[in-house]
Order: C-alpha cells, then sequence, then structure tokens
C-alpha cells in the first residue's frame, strides 16, 4: 500500500472500531451515523466518503472480523497435528479473540439480522467457512474413538458431528457475556475449561484430557489482531 491507502485503511478500521463499541452498547438501530460523528471525530458527511451507509458499515465490520477469525484459526492450527491439541487451539484462539474484543462478539450474535440482503450471502459463507474449521477439529477428535460411530458403516455419524460442533461453538460464543478477569481466569483457563468438558463432559477424571504442559504453549505468545487484518471490498 501506498502511505496514503494505509492512511485510508487506518481511518476505516478506527471508524469500525468505534462503530462496535457504539452498536455494542446502543443497538445497530439505536445507533446513529450523527453517533458515530461524535465519537471519531468526522465529520457526518465525511464518513459516508469511508462507507456508503450504515448498513455497508456493519456488513464490513462482521466480514472483516470472521475473515480474521478464519486467518488467525488457520495459522495458529497449521503446526498442531495432534487431535486433541487441535481442537484447544481452536478453542483458544477464539476465546481469546472475544475476550478482547467483546463488542465485536455482541455485534456478530445480536446484529446478523439487520445485515443487508446484498450482504448476508457473503457474511453467510465466512460462517460456513469458519465453522468448517471447528467441525474439522471436533471430527479429527472423533475419529480417535471419541464419538458416536453409524453402526453400519463404523463413520462418525454426521448429525451427532454437527450437534457437538455447534455445542462447543455455543459455550465459546457466551464467554463475551459472563467472562471477569479477576473472577474466572485467563483466557488460557477457560479454553481450558471448555476444551475439558468438550473431551470428556463432566466426569471427574478422564484419560483423554491432556494437562496444561501438555496443550501447545505457542499460542500464548502471538499476538491477536485487532479487529480487522486486512481491506476487504464488501459485495
Amino acid at each position: 500500500m501506498t502511505p496514503r491507502q494505509q492512511r485510508l485503511e487506518q481511518q476505516r478500521s478506527d471508524i469500525l472500531q468505534a462503530a462496535s463499541s457504539l452498536i455494542a452498547q446502543r443497538g445497530f438501530h439505536g445507533m446513529s451515523m450523527r453517533d458515530l460523528a461524535e465519537a471519531t471525530g468526522f465529520g457526518v458527511s465525511s464518513l459516508y466518503n469511508y462507507f456508503a451507509s450504515k448498513e455497508e458499515l456493519l456488513a464490513e465490520l462482521q466480514i472483516r472480523a470472521f475473515e480474521t477469525l478464519i486467518d488467525a484459526a488457520n495459522d495458529s492450527l497449521k503446526d498442531t497435528h495432534d487431535a486433541a491439541s487441535r481442537l484447544y487451539v481452536f478453542i483458544f484462539n477464539q476465546v481469546r479473540y472475544f475476550v478482547d474484543h467483546a463488542d465485536i462478539m455482541r455485534v456478530l450474535i445480536h446484529e446478523a439480522a439487520a445485515l443487508p440482503a446484498e450482504h448476508r450471502q457473503r457474511v453467510r459463507t465466512l460462517k460456513e467457512d469458519y465453522f468448517r474449521i471447528g467441525r474439522d477439529a471436533v471430527a479429527a477428535v472423533f475419529a480417535e474413538g471419541c464419538g458416536p460411530k453409524d453402526s453400519a458403516r463404523g463413520t462418525v455419524e454426521p448429525v451427532a458431528l454437527d450437534r457437538a460442533t455447534y455445542s462447543i461453538f455455543g459455550m465459546i460464543n457466551w464467554v463475551w457475556a459472563w467472562y471477569e478477569p479477576t473472577l474466572h481466569g485467563t483466557p488460557e483457563d477457560v479454553a481450558r475449561s471448555i476444551h475439558s468438558l468438550a473431551m470428556c463432559g463432566l466426569v471427574a477424571r478422564c484419560p483423554a484430557t491432556p494437562t496444561p504442559e501438555q496443550l501447545p504453549g505457542s499460542l500464548a505468545q502471538r499476538q491477536v489482531s485487532l479487529l480487522m487484518n486486512r481491506p476487504t471490498a464488501t459485495k
């Protein structure tokens, strides 16, 4: 990028960051472009030089958030090979992201219905791509003998796999609503708890649950992207 393009992209990112906070506080329909102008220091008319409408802004916010999650998950998983660790890495990656960006999680959960029709398919495709990454991590654990099998073929039942994957997403997606660092520990602690439940339910002891020392430690040294990791053209 040229210096001018970098400056414009930073300004777009700043606007999106401010918008995520306002939408989380007031809801999409409760936030006005005038509110956003006051929060960012831009004039109302200037905002329209970056986003053609409030709806386009919401679409860009969701698209970039899911692209960031997908890229971060793929990057974190590329050097992790055993099934239990891959599931932990996936869980930890998302927990850490949403602990740092609780406003984004609120927007992703509560404002999907506000997306304009022309952007819904793009966001839906990204959601499906991200779900597939999580589903593959769960499938690898199932394949090692931990999941229900189709009695006729000896393979993992697709419906059972989907149920388990959605259940794990359900645990991860609502961390933002209750997490307090002083009460609940670090993101690593939360990820280990979710991982343990996913692996062994509520049994007191389970040989399939690795110790903290056995789980990948390299993630703790990696920086999570802020909100966006690259420019994206909405479609």
